[in-house]
């Protein structure tokens, strides 16, 4: 998974890399998130992400929703954020980390 690790790491940097990463390794890859976040009530904005087209943006209470609270404090914990702050940050970067990780639309398998 190191060109992922990677990849992930030059598009949000830092402490929220490993939190992505982990994200994206308990739901089994990025396939497996885009399902999750599609359950969760984020099929449109999910699948702009995916498709070649503009990136629909999502809120902080949309993605914290979509994860469920449990798994948000779980990652929180690990990020040392609030649940708040890491919701607000996925927000802003899982829109480009879903796109970046589906090239061409599709999502990998």
């Amino acid at each position: 998974m190191g060109l992922m690790d990677g990849l992930i790491g030059g598009l949000v940097g830092g402490e929220l890399a490993s939190v992505v990463n982990n994200l994206v390794a308990q739901h089994g890859g990025v396939s497996g998130l885009v399902s999750k976040l599609e359950s969760g009530g984020l099929g449109a904005a999910v699948q702009s992400w995916v498709g070649t087209g503009a990136n629909a943006p999502v809120s902080s209470q949309q993605i914290h929703s979509a994860l469920g609270a449990d798994l948000m404090q779980q990652l929180a914990a690990k990020s040392g954020l609030s649940t708040e702050e890491l919701a607000q940050r996925l927000s802003q970067v899982l829109p480009e980390v879903v796109d970046k990780l589906t090239p061409g639309g599709t999502l990998p398998r």
